[in-house]
């Protein structure tokens, strides 16, 4: 049952719903436009406030729907967490978009939220504060999971392995990000 979760998992987290709301209402893909990321700071971008929070809530739920099934399934929190990173992987590597996604910021939200609460509303806090300072949506996200994820690991300890690999992976996802901070030509909103 497992392997079906996690596959399923995997599945869920391919869906783009930045592709899907822009084809359903005829925007801008935003994978030509912006940043070229499907995701929700670049429909934001391209293709409005309104979009943007439906992106964000699609693939925030991509995260948190896994999680929360196979809570209710009884899987133990390792299990979960695996599922949960399936998840993220579908999103950062999707199935029906030949393995190009977006950078796994919200779907990994859903999969914190789900996991361990405290966890998601520190990350929620330090992406909030990072973006307020500096209007700069890739550094808050980077200053925002990878600080927040080991305090998951510590506080489920079943949960470090996977936790782990996923802060490897949203950096490898940022990695573009971080050399336009380090050159101080990244996007600003």
């Amino acid at each position: 049952m497992f392997i079906v979760l996690f596959l399923c998992a995997y599945l869920l987290g391919s869906i783009s719903f930045a592709v899907l709301l822009s084809r359903h209402y005829g925007t801008a893909d935003p994978r030509q436009l912006g940043s070229g990321n499907p995701g929700a700071s670049n429909m934001f971008r391209v293709a409005g406030k309104r979009l943007a929070i439906l992106t964000f809530l699609g693939d925030l739920s991509k995260g948190l729907l896994p999680i929360l099934l196979a809570s209710w399934l009884g899987f133990t929190q390792h299990e979960q967490a695996w599922i949960g990173l399936a998840a993220v992987v579908g999103h950062l590597y999707p199935a029906f978009f030949r393995l190009k996604g977006g950078k796994g910021v919200s779907t990994t939200a859903g999969m914190l939220l789900g996991l361990y609460p405290p966890a998601a509303l520190l990350a929620l806090s330090v992406w909030l504060l990072t973006f307020y300072l500096t209007r700069t949506s890739s550094l808050a996200a980077l200053s925002a999971l990878p600080l927040t994820l080991p305090l998951l690991a510590w506080q489920q300890p079943q949960a470090l392995l996977p936790a782990n690999l996923l802060t490897l992976l949203l950096v490898w996802r940022h990695r573009s990000n971080l050399k336009d901070l380090l050159a101080g030509t990244e996007r600003r909103f």
